[in-house]
Order: structure tokens, then sequence, then C-alpha cells
């Protein structure tokens, strides 16, 4: 063939067309890939969700994941003043006791001090809140219900961290904040760590330091000491302990139980061991859809049918692992030797000892690694899945995201489910590694 044949024969047309569909690979699919980003940027509004976000918010929330604020509240109708952790009528402090950065009414005068350090200092008067802000000034306010709250600034515009209005005062500084409205005056002062986490403000071994709870565990007081841990009002430990464990058993139930329905169904999906061909279609069809469809789906309906609970989560999981399981165990049990279920055959053994013994021991490995895997999943999804159905860790989770106050509570919640993940992930694989090594060396 000459180099004339080469350049005009059909040889180069096919060369020309292979070229081509190269260039159009190389170029028009990142181009494809580009228009589609850029469609997404501008119709999912990408410009508009940066304008909105608020990084004031987003430190604000950050913080209250690994600190807690701890309130001084007045009701400027009766001028009572409390203190209480995050707030909450759990975290308040007894009668007589207060924090000690404030100075109570009754030992000063009639005002109540709050010092928030470095010369911030708040002080709740009889008829007049005022905050002495270092570098910028005194601010003043007096709550009235006829008149709303009539604030004194000092002269000059107003700083962006002041937020004012007839019905309110807000001041945001790096010291704390202050709130005042007609009926209420409020102080907020960050502290880092989880605070309470360990032993409400009533309990008698609350700011006991390690040496001296270990001294007085020794000394016959190790069931009080645990008592008032595992019962803590603020965190709720032993409530938080049963949720974790319900998500686990969520996820075990649903695993297993879509184990034990798909296995023997997976021997209708195959075509070595049912020859009836409109049997082995509908079972296939079956399945692709118990698993087409999410386990959120399934989440929803059972709920609707049966009510939430974490068994309606397990089912869920069933339903949805079910199709999963019998798509893998059918595929595994159509590659089977068939010469093991002959050598079983010759013994004399009945069809369900053939089951048995030539064809359950050749898809134990991929069985067992299938379910472990899936285990592993499943707890991470009953997280998810409990939300939902109003069980588990996930429930806490979620009520904790909408109260939108105890930030702190929902790291910690986060924390728990990455432990669970992991000592699920590690108890799987641990003994995934047991199990089909073992059967491995059972041949």
């Amino acid at each position: 063939m000459t180099t004339m044949d080469l350049n005009t024969g059909p040889l180069k047309g096919q060369m020309d067309k292979l070229f081509l569909k190269k260039k159009l690979m190389n170029f028009g699919l990142p181009a494809v890939v580009l228009a589609y980003l850029t469609y997404v940027f501008f119709s999912f509004d990408v410009l508009g969700l940066w304008e909105r976000a608020s990084m004031e918010n987003a430190r604000t929330l950050v913080s209250d994941t690994y600190s807690y604020k701890t309130h001084v509240t007045r009701d400027n109708r009766t001028g009572d003043v409390t203190y209480a952790v995050e707030g909450e009528r759990k975290g308040e402090y007894p009668e007589g006791m207060s924090p000690d950065w404030v100075t109570p009414a009754a030992a000063a005068g009639g005002t109540t001090v709050i010092d928030l350090t470095g010369g911030h200092v708040v002080r709740f008067g009889p008829e007049t809140i005022e905050y002495d802000i270092p570098g910028y000034g005194l601010v003043s306010a007096t709550p009235s219900r006829s008149q709303g709250v009539q604030a004194v600034l000092p002269e000059g515009e107003v700083p962006d961290w002041i937020n004012l209005s007839k019905n309110r005062l807000a001041i945001t500084t790096d010291a704390g904040r202050l709130s005042v409205t007609r009926n209420r005056s409020e102080v907020f002062r960050y502290f880092l760590g989880w605070e309470l986490f360990f032993f409400t403000l009533d309990s008698p071994y609350h700011g006991a330091g390690i040496g001296e709870l270990a001294s007085r565990a020794v000394s016959g007081e190790a069931g009080a000491i645990w008592n008032d841990f595992w019962n803590n009002k603020m965190w709720r430990h032993n409530d938080v302990a049963w949720a974790i464990g319900e998500t686990i058993l969520m996820a075990f139930l649903g695993t297993f139980g879509a184990g034990l329905v798909a296995l023997p169904l997976a021997f209708l999906g195959t075509r070595n061991f049912m020859p009836i061909r409109v049997i082995r279609f509908a079972t296939r069809r079956v399945f692709d859809f118990v698993r087409g469809v999410d386990s959120l789906i399934w989440t929803v309906v059972l709920a609707r049918a049966f009510g939430p609970g974490p068994m309606t989560g397990a089912l869920a999981i069933l339903i949805t692992d079910t199709g999963t399981f019998g798509k893998i165990f059918s595929e595994a049990l159509e590659n089977v030797d068939e010469k093991q279920i002959e050598g079983v055959a010759s013994t004399g053994a009945k069809p369900i000892q053939r089951y048995r013994f030539g064809v359950i021991p050749q898809i134990t490995p991929v069985l067992l690694s299938q379910l472990l895997y899936f285990l592993e999943s499943n707890t991470r999804s009953a997280t998810i899945i409990g939300a939902i159905t109003g069980g588990g860790i996930g429930l806490l989770l979620t009520q904790a995201i909408i109260t939108q106050k105890d930030w702190e509570e929902v790291s910690y919640y986060i924390v728990l489910i990455i432990l669970m993940v992991m000592m699920m992930d590690w108890f799987s694989g641990w003994l995934r590694k047991r199990l089909i090594s073992g059967s491995e060396g059972g041949h």
C-alpha cells in the first residue's frame, strides 16, 4: 500500500473519524461539564446564597458547640433576678447562690452588678439597666410597659453591634451580650466547655475535683456519685445511652432480618435453582422494587401505617436491604460450584441437605461479608431514620437542632454518633475477619 493509498483510501476516513472522536472526548466532555456547572451556578443562585449568608450567625453557632453561656435574667415587672446555665430551669442556680462574677442586689445596695471582665460591667438598677463598655461609653436603658425601651447611647453613629428599636435593645460584644425588652433584661456570658456535664448545680458533687470524688467514692459514696452523673437532668446520660442502644438495635434487626428473609427468596431468583422462568422473573422484580425505594421513603410509609418507633425504622431497613441482599445472594448462588452439590447428592442427601451442605458453605463468606458491611452502613442510616420514626439518637439530635439553643448538645450527640459508627466499623471488620477466615480455614 502506498502513501497515496493511505491519504485517499477508506483507511484515512476511519483515522479521521477516530481523531474526531478523541477531540470530542478531550474538548467536548469538559465543555459539557463546564456548561452544566455554569447552569447550576445561576439556577441555584449561588451569588444570592453567599449574600444572604450571615458570618456572625455562623460564628455564634460554632462557638455554641464548644462553649456554654450563663444567663443572668431580671424580670422587669417584679425585679427578681435569676441565674441559669443555658437559661434552662434544669440549670438554674439554687436560691441564695449566684456566679462569682455577679454581685447580687442585696450585697450591692439594690443594684445587681455583673462583671463581664475587661472593664465590661452591666448593672441592673431598680429602674435602669446600664452597660459600661470600654472604648465606647455608658449605655443605659429604661424599660417601660407603656413606652417600650428608652435607651440613651453616647453621641455619634450607632455601631453595628448594637441593635436598637422601640421595644428592644441588644448589645453584642466580645465579653458578652445584653438584651433588654419591656418585660425582661438578660445578660449572656460565654465560657469554654460543657458545663454541668457531670453534675448539676443541685448535686453535692458539683465542683468537686477528681481526687475528692475518688476519695468519696472509696468511702462508700460511689453509688451516689454514679447516680448523680447517670441521672444528670441537663445532659440525660441515661436517655442518651438508651437512644444509642435503640439505634444499634434498629440497624441490627433490620440488617440481619433482611438477610434471613432474602436468603430463601434468593433461591427463587436464580437460573440454576429455579427453572420456572415466571417465578424467577417475578422474584427479581420484587427485589428491584423494594430496593429501588429508599429506606427513608419506606420509613414514612411505615410510620403512617404502624406509628412511630424504633421497630418501624428496623422494618424500613429490613425491606430495603431485602431487595439488595436478594440480588447479591442470587448472584452468588448462580456462581456456586455444581460439583460440590453433586458430591453431597452422591451420598444420598435429600434436597434440603444438598442446600445445607453443598450450597450454603460456598456462599457463607459472601453472605457474612455483605451482612457485616451493611450493618456498619445501616448504623449511620438508623440515625437519620430514627429522626423520622421517633427513636434512637437521631431523635435526640433532631430535637436539639430544632431548639437552636443548646448547640453543645448537638455537638455531643454528633461526637457520640461518630464514636458509635467507628465502633461498629471496628467490630464488623473484626468479626468479618474472624468468621470469614474461620470459614475458609474449615475448607
